[in-house]
């Protein structure tokens, strides 16, 4: 019995560790993504078109996504070594970027993602937007590159980029259900609903970039 309890605590104590992480980077990278802020441009776009289409793009948009995310996760290190940018130089500007993208949020005038009217009009003429503009820039833009390449830095083995790993694959997942009911959810909360949304993810948003601005200052004076 004493063997078993030996034996059992600390695959617990790694499974609580894996927990937490997984909870610690779906939340960020989650939060960064936005999929809601992304709900208006898609529905734009996808006007006119079948709902198969509609569940269609939803779904390579995620997919393009999730793959874009794991290359940044799995060699984001690499891109760093070869440009010689440190962890909290990539902290640093990709605090900057998340604090930018969170303050757009919480404008009254910039209640979520857009394109400019070019780009609107260059997107509408392609048959296939699922990967821009959709994947890119607007789910997996700088700022949520930012923080998978972080997590890949970070990460002390082979656990800790599986964990990151499913941290996106979840965030993809909900990516696209969130896509997929896209047209209702909006007819249901409202426009004011929408804005109320996208402001509270807006202040969570900042309220990540400001801490990855920390980190990457206390990292760099050698604090903490």
């Amino acid at each position: 019995m004493e063997e078993f309890f030996t034996d059992i605590i600390p695959f617990s104590t790694m499974f609580m560790s894996a927990l937490g992480l997984f909870a610690a980077s779906f939340s960020s990278l989650f939060s960064v993504v936005n999929p809601f802020a992304t709900m208006p441009v898609y529905i734009s776009l996808m006007e006119g078109h079948t709902d198969e289409e509609k569940k269609w793009t939803a779904r390579k948009a995620s997919t393009y996504m999730f793959c874009v995310l794991i290359i940044f996760l799995l060699i984001g290190t690499y891109i760093l070594s070869f440009f010689g940018i440190s962890l909290p130089g990539i902290q640093i500007a990709g605090g900057l970027v998340i604090v930018r993208s969170g303050f757009s949020m919480l404008s009254p005038q910039n209640g979520g993602r857009k394109l400019s009217k070019k780009d609107q009009v260059a997107a509408k003429e392609k048959e296939d937007v699922s990967f821009s503009p959709l994947a890119m820039p607007l789910l997996s833009g700088p700022g949520s590159i930012a923080v998978v390449i972080g997590f890949g830095s970070e990460a002390q083995g082979v656990t800790d980029y599986f964990v990151s790993g499913l941290a996106v694959f979840a965030t993809a997942i909900l990516a696209y259900l969130i896509l997929r009911v896209a047209p209702r959810l909006v007819k249901y909360i409202g426009s004011s609903g929408m804005t109320v949304i996208t402001r509270m993810m807006g202040f969570i948003v900042l309220a990540i970039g400001v801490q990855f601005i920390i980190n990457g200052i206390s990292k760099f004076y050698g604090i903490g």
